[in-house]
């Protein structure tokens, strides 16, 4: 599963993300409405996790002006807002359900669950590149039939490569998608990973190299 979370509490976001990862979710994070709306237009995501309270574009807006392009992907609205008029405004702005803060992760979880097997993606999708399959509901990958077993951060790094095939990927995209935006550990981290990554797509060794370090640019999933 794919989730967007507009948040600009850095504390939130980073407790929601490592959670969401830790549920082998792939997670981008939005700190405002004008970057919400750009993540929105250049990804699919199959759930939108969306403070009200926000800078630039408050989270009614955004949830209007994605409504204005999408019926279809659930919206989950995080508000401190306990006014029965507030809940209204944001299920009539397109909202299909809100949590009130502060929350149980695990209530969040299951509430995305239930909006995502309501919705139109609640089969998600399988993601295949060459003889490489990776399936999100069951959070499994195979390369020539062969299962990979995969940690957590090496899940999500192999998700968010397969979600943008033939793009170069930066070090910093995947530190703020992987990890949390101040991490603080070892430099080599973003390295360290994919170098672990290739070496269990290797199946064989007669399996081509997909992951290509591009110098001074990032990463790219392409074949030779």
């Amino acid at each position: 599963m794919h989730l967007l979370i507009v948040e600009d509490e850095e504390k939130i976001a980073n407790f929601l993300r490592r959670g969401f990862l830790e549920e082998r979710y792939a997670v981008d994070i939005a700190k405002d409405g004008e970057e919400a709306l750009y993540k929105f237009e250049i990804n699919e995501y199959d759930c939108i996790i969306l403070d009200v309270m926000i800078p630039k574009l408050d989270g009614i807006s955004v949830c209007r002006k994605i409504r204005e392009k999408s019926t279809g992907i659930p919206i989950l609205l995080l508000t401190a807002k306990t006014a029965v008029e507030d809940k209204i405004t944001g299920l009539d702005a397109g909202a299909d359900d809100y949590v009130i803060k502060p929350f149980s992760f695990a209530e969040l979880t299951a509430r995305i669950r239930a909006l995502v097997r309501r919705g139109k993606k609640a089969d998600p999708v399988i993601l295949t590149f060459d003889n490489l399959t990776l399936n999100p509901a069951t959070k499994t990958a195979t390369r020539g039939g062969k299962n990979i077993i995969l940690t957590t951060r090496e899940y999500a790094l192999l998700e968010y490569l397969m979600r943008h095939p033939n793009t170069v990927i930066t070090k910093t995209q995947l530190l703020e998608h992987i990890w949390d935006y101040n991490y603080e550990g070892f430099s080599n981290i973003v390295e360290t990973y994919v170098k672990y990554l290739r070496k269990k797509l290797k199946t064989t060794p007669q399996e081509k190299e997909i992951i290509h370090t591009m110098r001074g640019s990032g990463y790219i999933l392409k074949l030779p």
